[in-house]
């Protein structure tokens, strides 16, 4: 992502890279938390087809995806505005999405975020409450794309379920109406297949009560033109669907409708529908239909706002900082913690070592251009480095890159979690290696991030050798050639261990840095 800086008032640019269309809105931040839409766009490119299983992106649907991508950069240009473009479903199970990612950074030099289902989720849900007066309510959020669908359950703009299952009006269409026809059996199959995924769903959210349910991204936005055209929507205006409540008994009586139809051509006829969804619209309404059904849902709100207005609250938030945790958001605070808690970390030697990590770089980042960014990265990792210990005490260091990068810490997209997790796993022992797989998948300026960074936190764990917090403070002086860390223990404590053991771990930080570095008292 672009650094935003939100004092340089410049507009934002939030770019859904979805499965079936790629959505973009321009805004401007007007206050605290709020922002206006200068204009939007989308363009369907079908990402996801050609691909039963989404498991590959083909060459015409990269081709799509890109050109649609050098439209939208144009209108960024426009603007003047910072972009931020998140990918979703087909990219993020693509085999070769690296292969998509940077065609798109090399021909139009947008850099492409690729985010978890959990992730996705709860930016959607920042777009929802900017939409509707909804955020002191409890809410479950459903959100169907065209490769996966996406529920959280939040409240006062905190998450508390999130989850996202591989069923989308693309992806159900692949499988089940190849060319968009339908017939009996296969309505039954699909009803049947989606049942069963949504299994999970309706016992995590068993007695879980809430007050609202919404509805977001295109299939239920087109579903719920399609009932008020149709007569079953009470005299509502289609033009205007945001805040529109479809109930069940709508929404069945149009599946009947949409599904006794059994070819694209034929649906064309069905007053509102989306020309460019004939062929995914059955799979989209059965999708609906069961969920409403499976969860005994009355009725779902829709809501015009959905991912791409999430990005840009969730841009916004982040170029503010948090008190939390030095820069980082509350969001990502909280998802920091709760995996470290998760894995019985120990939290004063942890906390402490992110302490002197962080007054480390403070002191060198200027001089040597570290972003706010990559404190965030040091932070996050300086409190995670030793959670491998909750597998074994042997390579623990790997251990920890094993849990963060596996895990859907909310926040951070799959590159940070991959960034993060490899500063964790060079704390100790060697140093970053191009045979070391992990590490050789990075980018070139990851990369760079990363050895920097584990470069910090190696000196910083080496002052808290003893795991005792012997070294209260540190003065660090600046000269050309050298850096000198002054170690300031605590009243009666000896702390020569913590001066020999950030001594050992120093190497690193020196071949990066290009300076001699003296650690001492």
């Amino acid at each position: 992502m672009e650094e935003f800086d939100i004092s340089k008032n410049h507009s934002l640019a939030a770019i859904d890279i979805g499965t079936n269309s790629i959505h973009i809105v321009v805004a401007k931040v007007t206050d605290i938390n709020r922002f206006k839409v200068l204009t939007s766009d989308k363009e369907v490119v079908r990402l996801g087809s050609g691909s039963r299983d989404m498991k590959y992106l083909n060459k015409e649907a990269m081709n799509r995806a890109i050109k649609a991508l050098k439209r939208f950069k144009l209108i960024c240009n426009d603007y003047n505005a910072v972009v931020r473009a998140v990918a979703t479903s087909a990219t993020r199970e693509a085999i070769n999405r690296d292969e998509f990612i940077n065609q798109v950074f090399e021909k139009t030099g947008i850099v492409i975020e690729v985010v978890s289902g959990y992730e996705e989720a709860r930016l959607i849900y920042l777009g929802v409450i900017q939409a509707l007066p909804v955020f002191k309510k409890k809410i479950l959020v459903i959100d169907i794309g065209g490769g996966s669908t996406e529920f959280v359950l939040g409240n006062l703009g905190n998450v508390n379920f999130g989850q996202s299952i591989k069923i989308g009006a693309i992806r159900l269409t692949n499988k089940y109406f190849p060319e968009g026809i339908t017939s009996k059996k296969r309505t039954d199959d699909a009803r049947t297949f989606v049942k069963s995924s949504i299994n999970p769903i309706v016992r995590a959210l068993d007695n879980q009560g809430f007050d609202l349910v919404v509805g977001t991204s295109g299939t239920i936005t087109n579903i719920g033109q399609m009932i008020i055209e149709n007569g079953y929507g009470n005299g509502a205006d289609s033009n205007n669907i945001n805040n529109f409540v479809c109930t069940r008994d709508a929404v069945e009586k149009l599946s009947r409708k949409i599904l006794k139809i059994e070819t694209p051509d034929g649906r064309k006829k069905i007053p509102g529908i989306d020309p460019k969804r004939l062929d995914i619209i059955p799979a989209g309404v059965i999708i609906v239909d069961q969920i409403l059904k499976e969860l005994n849902i009355d009725s779902i709100t829709i809501s015009n706002y959905a991912l791409r207005e999430g990005i840009i609250l969730d841009t916004i938030q982040k170029s503010r900082g948090s008190e939390s945790l030095g820069h980082l958001s509350d969001v990502r605070y909280k998802s920091v913690m709760t995996l470290a808690r998760q894995s019985n970390f120990e939290e004063e030697h942890s906390q402490h070592v992110s302490k002197l990590a962080l007054k480390i770089f403070d002191s060198i980042s200027k001089r040597f251009n570290l972003t706010m960014g990559d404190r965030e990265y040091l932070q996050a990792a300086s409190v995670l480095h030793d959670i491998g210990y909750f597998i074994s005490h042997s390579s623990h260091h790997k251990h920890s890159y094993y849990i963060i990068r596996n895990s859907e810490m909310l926040g951070f997209n799959f590159n940070e979690i991959e960034i993060i997790a490899n500063i964790a796993r060079y704390h100790r022992k060697s140093h970053p290696k191009i045979k070391h797989d992990a590490y050789s998948r990075l980018d070139d300026k990851s990369k760079s991030i990363v050895r920097k960074l584990a470069g910090i936190l190696r000196v910083a764990d080496g002052l808290d050798r003893g795991h005792n917090c012997k070294v209260k403070e540190l003065e660090i002086f600046l000269n050309k050639s050298t850096i000198r860390i002054k170690a300031i223990p605590k009243k009666d404590e000896n702390v020569n261990l913590e001066i020999w053991g950030a001594n050992r771990r120093k190497k690193l930080f020196e071949e990066e840095f290009g300076v001699k570095l003296e650690i001492g008292t």
